[in-house]
């Protein structure tokens, strides 16, 4: 710190050179003086004299200084390693990364499905081994067999490559969700208190959470603790010497030993039985200040807590188990639904592949027959009697047909691969699944009301909102219960002991403070009680506002959770009526599109005809073959569309699983499991039931649903008495125009129907069940030499209208009439 001091004129330095005087006095102005040592000062005014007795500090720290640059700039400004004397160079230990990717040390074996997958199928290479007919109820069973995870056609991206694997199978259901649900646990166990070694009672459970049945169980098993300890005493005290009762030096050895059992019952209350044993052993001289120089003291409790107030009854206390177990019932209704939307992607694919194999056939045949149009065309252009532009059209339709072919190949060879998908199956295996149930086309009647009913009783969605509903009212108990205040009644009882020992074999009949004395002698006398009764009070915070918020809180929900199952009861009911209008829509629609089969038949009859004669251009004959093309592909379509409609009805009304004949049951247990339970159902048979009271909580459950019916009567019908061949009325079309004199196109032939009329309708229409395969209807291709080529089939038909394919002469389609014994088939 530098200090200036000022001092008159003529004053004197401190002692210092002569200098410093010299310049104090000569001057006639006040001057400020520094109090830094005089070295200092004069190396501040530029001399170079050093003072007296003041080592050359200044010297040294220069060198100093320019040495440390000097190794600076020689040696550089970076670390080195250290040496070491053993150093080989060997550096395999050495790690500049912390982070990589690894592959993970699983060691099982790949799915013989996936590891073993042929090529799949493709427009280039279409061939294969051989045909695997499947009726649908064996696609199913493929399925449900192979679906430990529930897939769903969700899992298979736009472009056909099935993703499911690789981005949402960790959000599939599967098999083993009900089962995580019921053994899932949250937390460890109850906590004890370490001093008394009994349960502690805490605040209940008020919020459903992802706790499961079992864990919720455990909070009512008994739980036994126990400790053991053992110390020493060494020390000085602040006392008088000379005093035997009270030594200065205290020396003491002490043990002790706590035993409790506790359960807490269903009515909150908690019971705990406790022992306790303690040894003790010190320096206080006997005779004079203790009867033994050790004692040993045991003390048996029994002991009941029991909440007056909040926490106190069944109702609030089995409210946690409750919980966990609607967890459960929501687990398993989720479950049940994936399994239905599952049947349900299945038998949407089938139908899919159904209309892939027509739409192969149809196309097939339609590039056939412009094959042999165009064959003619260009044979009579090179002998002249055709010009260049015919040949060019004609040309032109093969190539719009083979087009079409090869489009609906590989729609058929995708949907075929969804379909495996969907059942568990390899990609390819050399083989191609081949539907062989024929869609249905019989009118099927639904009753509104009774669907309507069905719909709002078994869909699973709409159970597994109730479920959240009785979750919320059961919150609503448990959170009107933590207003109360709370107030523990608390009763003890102790029976203590006394002895010299803790045990012996045999009662000696010694009593304390005897020597030979047992403190379990002394116990089991019961010559020494003791009893505490207590009580714990504990009001809500001043306002209550945490209670009262709850309590608010689980009102809303509860408010929240039925209008949200008001606007899903709606939303059913919009999405049944929607499939019930598209049954309606779709089987009309069936009709019209054959009907417009029929006459675009009689078309290209009448074009070709007259083609052939000269009198019509070949542009109309060509429009007419697409026009029945698409007629043909048209009518399968809506077909194939009705078919899906029936079974989104049933999908809608809750009814599909049943419509397909599955139904959902438990696992199996272990032998022991059974075991058990028969062993307690036989002693709850051998005793009596007293009813006494009442169940709390209320009834949360209406028991097991009916997985058939439901108890809604619902019988099958079909327009028809005995149920008969399926068949499509067809109405008589609106007659052509009768030809000018002179043309001979002939007038569509009306396709006649069967020549019974359908009788009324039963008085409880309804429909639930599919009708027998064998007796659909079926536009089914001729064999090789019969001229009625799709011969519309009905085996109750007297008459069989016939509806004939373009370009009749050309071969059978071999998808349908090849055999499955054959060998590669090329799909073309």
């Amino acid at each position: 710190m530098f200090r200036s001091r000022f001092r008159p004129r003529g004053a004197c330095g401190h002692g210092g050179n002569s200098e410093d005087g010299e310049l104090a006095s000569a001057g006639a102005a006040p001057v400020f003086r520094s109090s830094l040592p005089a070295w200092t000062r004069a190396h501040a005014n530029g001399s170079k004299r050093q003072p007296a007795g003041i080592p050359m500090i200044r010297q040294l720290w220069t060198a100093t200084t320019w040495l440390a640059i000097g190794l600076v700039g020689i040696t550089g400004c970076h670390p080195t390693q250290p040496f070491y004397a053993h150093d080989d160079g060997d550096l395999s230990h050495y790690l500049d990364q912390a982070t990589e990717i690894e592959y993970p040390d699983v060691d099982r074996a790949r799915l013989a499905d996936a590891e073993q997958s042929m090529p799949p199928l493709n427009v280039a290479d279409p061939e294969f081994d051989q045909f695997w007919d499947l009726t649908l109820e064996e696609v199913i069973s493929y399925a449900l067999q192979n679906s430990k995870v529930i897939r769903s056609v969700g899992a298979v991206t736009q472009f056909g490559v099935a993703d499911g694997l690789l981005n949402r199978t960790a959000a599939a259901n599967t098999v083993y969700d009900a089962a995580l649900t019921e053994s899932n646990t949250l937390g460890g166990p109850r906590a004890v208190d370490r001093s008394t070694g009994s349960l502690f009672m805490t605040d209940l459970q008020t919020q459903a959470t992802q706790q499961g049945a079992e864990d919720a169980l455990s909070e009512f098993d008994a739980q036994f603790f126990s400790s053991v300890n053992s110390s020493t005493t060494d020390r000085p005290r602040n006392v008088q010497g000379g005093n035997p009762f009270n030594p200065v030096f205290f020396q003491q050895n002490s043990g002790q030993s706590l035993a409790t059992l506790s359960k807490k019952t269903a009515s909150g209350a908690i019971y705990s039985l406790r022992n306790r044993n303690t040894y003790t052993y010190n320096n206080i001289p006997i005779g004079i200040g203790r009867a033994l120089p050790s004692d040993w003291q045991t003390e048996l409790e029994v002991e009941a807590q029991y909440p007056l107030l909040r926490g106190r009854g069944e109702q609030v206390n089995r409210i946690p188990i409750v919980l966990a177990r609607i967890n459960t019932d929501i687990s398993l209704a989720d479950f049940e639904g994936s399994v239905r939307n599952l049947l349900m992607d299945i038998e949407n694919t089938y139908w899919d592949l159904s209309l892939a194999y027509r739409s192969v056939e149809t196309s097939r045949i339609g590039r056939d027959s412009a094959q042999i149009v165009w064959r003619n065309t260009n044979a009579k252009r090179q002998g002249g009697v055709e010009g260049s532009q015919k040949e060019a059209q004609t040309r032109e339709q093969y190539f719009f047909f083979r087009a079409q072919l090869e489009t609906a190949q590989h729609e058929l060879f995708e949907t075929e691969a969804r379909l495996r998908w969907l059942m568990g199956l390899a990609a390819s295996d050399g083989r191609v699944i081949r539907p062989k149930d024929a869609p249905t086309a019989a009118e099927v009647h639904f009753d509104w009301v009774d669907v309507r009913t069905e719909s709002l009783v078994r869909s699973p969605e709409l159970r597994q909102q109730k479920w959240r509903i009785k979750q919320r009212e059961l919150e609503l108990i448990a959170a009107r219960n933590q207003l109360l205040p709370r107030l523990n009644a608390d009763l003890l009882y102790r029976w203590v002991g006394v002895g010299d020992d803790l045990i012996n074999a045999d009662r000696n009949g010694i009593d304390f403070p005897d020597a030979g004395s047992t403190a379990f002698d002394s116990l089991t006398g019961g010559n020494f009680q003791e009893a505490v009764l207590g009580l714990e009070f504990t009001p809500p915070q001043f306002g209550a506002r945490r209670p009262l918020a709850a309590i608010r809180h689980s009102q809303l929900q509860v408010a929240r959770a039925n209008a949200q199952l008001e606007d899903m009861e709606l939303q059913q009911v919009h999405l049944l009526a929607t499939a019930w209008r598209n049954v309606k829509y779709r089987y009309s629609l069936t009709v019209t599109h054959f009907d417009r089969w029929a006459a675009s038949q009689a078309d290209v009859r009448s074009a070709t005809v007259l083609h052939e004669r000269g009198k019509e251009n070949l542009d109309i004959v060509l429009d007419a073959q697409r026009r029945l093309a698409q007629s043909q592909l048209d009518f399968y379509r809506a077909l194939n569309d009705y078919n899906k409609s029936i079974a989104e009805v049933h999908f809608r009304k809750g009814s599909l699983m049943e419509f397909n004949g599955i139904s959902l049951a438990e696992g199996p247990w272990p032998d022991k499991a059974y075991w058990d339970a028969l062993g307690h159902a036989r002693e709850r048979d051998a005793s009596y039931y007293l009813n006494y009271g009442w169940t709390r909580p209320s009834v949360v459950s209406r028991g097991p649903v009916d997985q058939g019916t439901g108890g809604i009567p619902s019988e099958p019908w079909i327009d028809g008495v005995g149920l008969p061949a399926e068949r499509i009325p067809t109405p008589s079309p609106t007659p052509s125009p009768t030809p000018a004199e002179g043309d001979e196109r002939a007038a569509p032939a009306e396709p006649t129907g069967p020549s019974d009329t359908a009788p009324p309708s039963p008085s409880h229409p309804s429909v639930t069940h599919r009708a027998p395969v064998d007796a659909d209807f079926a536009v089914r291709p001729a064999s090789h030499t019969s001229s009625r080529r799709g011969a519309l089939v009905s085996p109750a038909a007297t008459e069989r209208p016939t509806v004939e394919p373009i370009g009749s002469g050309v071969v059978g389609n071999p998808l349908r009439s090849q055999s499955n014994e054959t060998g590669r088939v090329p799909l073309r």
